[in-house]
């Protein structure tokens, strides 16, 4: 009897072990698929905006979110989501470049999940078409800060500097350290 009872014990254990193996590898693997679906979200925009989709891609942010860009004159500015977006991406600067052949490029991030939250910081491309060259036409660092949504992950905001050496363009490549 005392056998067995020990027996069930070590069975116990054994289960125990088990099962928290099980919650540590569920924990990772929702981690990858996390990590998977924010890199298929953002590599999702390039192809978006060059093909003319304008609403497809402003839903990729939550409503009221911004994407924050540079301007020449040293300033930023805001659009707001998903209609400000939209209306950005049919202005005729926009349109221009998709007729002309555009690509938007973004290289793969370092990505960081925080339960329901991420942050990826990482840098884009724009390639422009000229007659019979492509040439690389802009290129930035980005911020996107993001939100699991019951629709999937979402972009909140995204903040983008053109790499001029600017202190701003530095700052948002420090954020890579996490």
């Amino acid at each position: 009897m005392a056998g067995e009872n020990l027996a069930d014990v070590a069975d116990l254990a054994g289960l125990a072990e088990v099962e928290s193996r099980v919650r540590r590898l569920e924990a990772r693997l929702r981690s990858a698929e996390d990590q998977l679906e924010i890199l298929r979200l953002l590599n999702s925009y390039g192809p978006l905006v060059d093909s003319g989709s304008a609403e497809e891609a402003a839903d990729l942010w939550i409503s009221g979110g911004g994407y924050e860009f540079g301007v020449p004159a040293g300033s930023a500015v805001r659009v707001e989501a998903p209609q400000g977006l939209a209306d950005l991406y049919r202005t005729e600067p926009h349109t221009g470049l998709v007729a002309a052949g555009v690509a938007h490029l973004t290289a793969p991030p370092r990505v960081t999940v925080s339960g329901d939250t991420a942050e990826a910081v990482g840098y884009s491309f724009v390639v422009l078409r000229e007659d019979d060259r492509w040439f690389l036409w802009r290129a930035a660092v980005n911020h996107w800060t993001l939100l699991r949504t019951p629709a999937g992950w979402r972009i909140r905001d995204r903040r983008n500097r053109v790499l001029d050496g600017s202190p701003e363009s530095q700052a948002i490549m420090r954020l890579v350290r996490g």
